[in-house]
Parts: structure tokens; C-alpha cells; sequence
């Protein structure tokens, strides 16, 4: 969506603002699908899927590529009795996770593949967010950043899906074992976009009150929930803000998080709070919202108390982490429950004394 056009449309859109908002349950009249028999159905289910990436793991490891791409060759393992490897090429992404971790994020390239299924062949570029580094610790880190997306997703389907997987790296250069580890996709914005019938805004100057408020809201408690404060509007950091083209009366945008590694819920031991944040570890939760009225933060909380069931379900069926460690998230999440369940003063006081004035 970086073509000038884009840029231009979403700018004009943006004029609309100030007039009457709209809910993003409308985007679902509008969701576009795949008419093709022959789908992959990468975003349509929740099973986990082996893929094989075979390239050059020393180059990778040595000089994290992120500029100049390496070629590989990815294989979806479909059953045991059936496989589709297409030629791709990959380089590394990110910033802090590119410079930290031992398996930098990866973006892998799958223009001109043709993988026979009409939904991978419109991707053209996808994420792969693999283990930061080997160990168990590790793969809890990543299990736990994928379930951080699935809970957004029990909110709103103006989302980011994402599918489990189970990676085997194989070194083209035979220099290295193969190695086995969890990751996970993250849905490409062009599919996303298409899905919600949407265009990226990409504005530096935005803040929330270019929200939609039900939204933003909604973002910012759920931030809150999983001990998110690394996320800002203001040039979109770990934010997707996006536009229907469907022209509303108010013309605000949606928000869409991203990148849970730096929260509570994974407390990686890597996620030091920064001096300027104020809290001792990222498991003290931290309010970044629009300043509201406490009557309005009682309707937003009420949303979260009626999905309250939905959110432990998410973790209580995922079969891919142990029960101490699932026991850990929950406790995690009811630190939060336990105040909408009871006497909301404290939280309350907390949104009031924190929020954000635009």
C-alpha cells in the first residue's frame, strides 16, 4: 500500500473528520472472499501446520539480512502423504528483535511462487515471527505471543489473524543440523485490508481522537489487560490504522495492535520497562487511553466482563503450552477480572488518573 495513490486517497479520506462515528461490526457486510474451490485456507483455522524453510542458515545467523534477500525454499507439510515447496526468497525484519535475538523476525517473499491455491498465491510478502532464541523458555515466549493475538481476536475481527506453526530450518549449505522450533504468521495487511474492505492510513500526526472512540477504547483497556504500554498512535508504533472505504459520516480510522512480545502476559525476560515508563517490569499493568468519562469506561469494562469466558477459553484449549504455564496466564488475566468483578474503584481511579488528554 505504498503506492502514491493510496497515499493520496487516505489523506483525502481523513477530511471527513469530525462528523458521526460508525462501529466496526459494519466491516463484515463488506468482507471479501475467495471464490476458488482450490484455498489453502491459511487464516481460516486454527490447526497447526509443519513448514520446511530450507536457505543459507549461517548468512542468516551471521549478517541478519535485512536489506538484501536470501533464497529459500519453503514446503507446507499438508499431510503426511502430501507437501507443496515453491522457490521463495526471505530476508530479516524488526528492530529490537533483530538486533537481540539469535532468530531475527522474517519476512519471506512469495512473489512469482505458485503454490496451486488461490489465497497463498495472493500473498506476496508475509511475516514469519519465529523463537527468539532455543529453549523452552523461548518457545513459551513465542506459544504466548500468538495466544496475545488470538485474545484481540475474541474483540473484533478487524484484526490481525495468525496461524501456528511448526518450523524446520534446513541449512542449504549443510554446515548445520536441522532445527525445529514454533512460530507463527501474521497476516499480510493486504489481506487484512481486503478482507475488511479498508485502506492503511499511514499519517504521522494521527492520535486517538482519530479513532473511532469505541475503538481506541477497546484497544487500550485490552492493552492494559495483557500489560501492553508499547504501543502508540502517533506514527503507528505497533499500530495498523486503517480506513473504510466505506465513507462513514465521521471518517475516523480503526486501530489495530501489534507485536505482544514486550507485555505482562509474555513477560519475556528480555521486556525491561524503560526508566521513562515508571514500572519495575511489564507485568505492572500501565493505562495509555483517551481520558473518558467514568460512565463511558464502565460500558467499554462491561464488553470485557461478557468475554471474560471467551478470554481463559483461548488459553485453557490451546494444547501447545503446559498447564503451569497456562495456570500463569490466567492468573495473570484474573489480576485484571478480579477488579471488573468486584469494586471498580481501583480501576477506575487508575484510568482516570492515567489517561491520555488529546
Amino acid at each position: 500500500m505504498k503506492d502514491k495513490v493510496f497515499f493520496k486517497t487516505s489523506i483525502g479520506i481523513l477530511l471527513f473528520l469530525g462528523l458521526v462515528g460508525q462501529d466496526d461490526s459494519l466491516l463484515a457486510q463488506n468482507k471479501i472472499h475467495d471464490s476458488s474451490k482450490n484455498s489453502f485456507g491459511l487464516f481460516e483455522d486454527d490447526k497447526l501446520i509443519e513448514i520446511s524453510l530450507r536457505f543459507d542458515l549461517s548468512t542468516y545467523f551471521r549478517t541478519k539480512p535485512k536489506e538484501d534477500y536470501l533464497k529459500a525454499n519453503i514446503t507446507f507439510h499438508i499431510s503426511k502423504s502430501d507437501s507443496v515447496s515453491q522457490d521463495i526468497r526471505l530476508k530479516t525484519r524488526g528492530v529490537f528483535r533483530n538486533k537481540y535475538c539469535k532468530y531475527p523476525p522474517i519476512e519471506l517473499n512469495f512473489k512469482k511462487a505458485n503454490f496451486g491455491y488461490s489465497d497463498l498465491n495472493k500473498i506476496s510478502k508475509i511475516k514469519l515471527v519465529p523463537q527468539c532464541s532455543s529453549g523452552k523458555e523461548n518457545e513459551d515466549y513465542v506459544l504466548k505471543e500468538y495466544l496475545a493475538y488470538k485474545l484481540f481476536n475474541v474483540l473484533t475481527d478487524t484484526s490481525f489473524r495468525v496461524r501456528l506453526l511448526k518450523v524446520t530450518y534446513i541449512d542449504t549449505q549443510k554446515k548445520r543440523k536441522p532445527i525445529v522450533q514454533y512460530g507463527f504468521f501474521i497476516e499480510p495487511v493486504e489481506i487484512l485490508l481486503a478482507r475488511t474492505n479498508c485502506i492503511q492510513i499511514k499519517t504521522p500526526t494521527l492520535t486517538q481522537k482519530n479513532i473511532i472512540p469505541k475503538i481506541i477504547d477497546r484497544l487500550a483497556i485490552f492493552n492494559f489487560m495483557i500489560g501492553n504500554y508499547d504501543w502508540a498512535v502517533p506514527g503507528q508504533h505497533n499500530i495498523l490504522v486503517i480506513k473504510s472505504l466505506k465513507i462513514d459520516p465521521y471518517g475516523l480510522a480503526i486501530a489495530i495492535p501489534h507485536d505482544f512480545d514486550w507485555t505482562g502476559l509474555v513477560n519475556a525476560s528480555y521486556a525491561i520497562p524503560a526508566e521513562v515508563v515508571g514500572t519495575e517490569n511489564v507485568r505492572e499493568r500501565l493505562f495509555l487511553g483517551i481520558c473518558r468519562t467514568e460512565e463511558t469506561y464502565q460500558r467499554d469494562l462491561d464488553t470485557f466482563v461478557e468475554k471474560k469466558d471467551e478470554f481463559y477459553n483461548v488459553i485453557k484449549e490451546f494444547p501447545y503450552l503446559n498447564q503451569q504455564v497456562k495456570k500463569d496466564l490466567m492468573d495473570y488475566l484474573a489480576g485484571f477480572f478480579d477488579q471488573l468483578d468486584g469494586n471498580r474503584k481501583r480501576i477506575l481511579y487508575n484510568f482516570m488518573n492515567s489517561c491520555k488528554n488529546f
